[in-house]
């Protein structure tokens, strides 16, 4: 056999290996991804698995960038309006509904990072990302610093999708998180067209996350999502703050 013959098997193999953990993830978890347990299922010895990623970790990001390809040719393809402000609420969206879509796979994307370790389709979606906050930049718009804007939109993203993620299916609605997005936007960047009633929308979406992310019945549901009960504090104090501080003052409220 020629090593053009050997390539083209071990590309047939790994794709047939990462379709089979994709399936293995989706009907059983993260936790049914053993290299044996995948090996099998893609009618494959273990040591052909190991030459073809090295170990489990180098598995398992393979994995996460198989499973988040569709939503990555999405965001390729995502052609940039005259508004780079309304590119990313719509960037939001897209990535909210791959991950309400994609439970399993997201959760292995973002739900298991380790210091010094990215999913490189993580990597791929944050420069994707910052583009589009650079052409935000380049308009004026931006009210901070490209990478701090970048880690802004990436943990409030990602942290509200495995919220979501935490609770029961039924439970999961993309319009409960829609309020953090705009709470996000607007402290980042500029309107391209101003509204005059900005400060009243900030308190009314500061208040309505607010009121998500309140402890009741002695469960927290941000503590639930697997954060701490110090960040748990901090996300609501910033809430309130942000509510108490775009409050009218002044005037009659407006309609």
């Amino acid at each position: 056999m020629n090593s053009e013959d050997r390539r083209g098997g071990s590309d047939e193999q790994r794709e047939r290996i990462l379709s089979s953990a994709v399936k293995l993830l989706a009907d059983a978890g993260p936790s049914a991804l053993s290299t044996r347990a995948v090996a099998a299922a893609a009618g494959v010895q273990t040591p052909t698995l190991y030459r073809l990623f090295a170990d489990k970790d180098g598995l398992l990001d393979a994995v996460a960038s198989f499973g988040f390809e569709s939503y990555l040719a999405e965001k390729r393809a995502f052609e940039p309006s005259d508004d780079p402000v309304d590119d990313l609420r719509r960037g939001w969206e897209v990535h909210v509904e791959f991950g309400l879509a994609n439970p399993a796979i997201y959760t292995l994307m973002y739900g298991n990072l380790r210091p010094g370790r990215r999913p490189a389709a993580a990597a791929e979606n944050r420069a994707i990302l910052r583009g589009m906050l650079e052409r935000a930049k380049v308009q004026g718009l931006l009210r901070v610093p490209v990478e701090a804007a970048v880690v802004a939109i990436e943990a409030s993203t990602t942290g509200a999708v495995l919220l979501l993620l935490a609770q029961p299916e039924q439970a999961r609605h993309a319009q409960l998180i829609r309020p953090l997005r705009d709470i996000v936007l607007d402290a980042l960047v500029e309107q391209a067209t101003p509204r005059a009633d900005d400060r009243s929308h900030i308190a009314d979406r500061a208040q309505s996350l607010l009121a998500i992310v309140t402890p009741a019945d002695n469960a927290d549901p941000v503590v639930d999502a697997g954060f701490s009960v110090f960040e748990a504090g901090l996300l609501r104090e910033w809430l309130a703050r942000l509510n108490e501080a775009h409050e009218p003052t002044g005037g009659s409220n407006p309609v």
